[in-house]
């Protein structure tokens, strides 16, 4: 089973979150690259978000589906997050591309809740992949 069957399988709200996910963490930064002071934050959310993904979809092919799939989120986007609320807070930020930057921190943000809950949970012992997942 792909990663994208697998994904198939969870609650449509998860489905429905990773369309939003796809839009604030891949999508919207690239946005930022209008704005000369956000260049380097767009380059930078797009990077991680394809390193996050390329972890994640080798982390599946290794173990399955399992509560640890989110590391690679935490790993990348954790410095990530901090960096983009530390820009947007920045006095001399224009408008838009200070929301933009709040929009992008809030999505990748929610999702770090769920990753960190989520890793916790496996070191706790959670470790079974979901049932057809394993890998092969």
């Amino acid at each position: 089973m792909t990663l994208e069957e697998a994904l198939r399988l969870q609650p449509v709200w998860v489905q429905l979150w990773l369309y939003v996910l796809l839009a604030g963490a891949f999508v919207l930064p690239l946005t930022l690259l209008i704005w000369r002071q956000t260049r380097m934050a767009a380059v930078l959310a797009v990077a991680a978000s394809v390193l996050a993904g390329v972890g994640v979809g080798w982390m599946y092919d290794r173990m399955g589906y399992v509560k640890l799939l989110g590391l690679p989120h935490i790993l990348f986007w954790t410095p990530l997050a901090i960096y983009l609320v530390a820009l947007a807070r920045r006095p001399d930020m224009p408008d838009w591309p200070r929301r933009i930057l709040w929009a992008v921190a809030a999505t990748i943000l929610i999702s770090l809740a769920f990753d960190y809950t989520d890793a916790v949970r496996w070191l706790l012992g959670e470790r079974t992949p979901v049932p057809g997942t394993e890998p092969a």
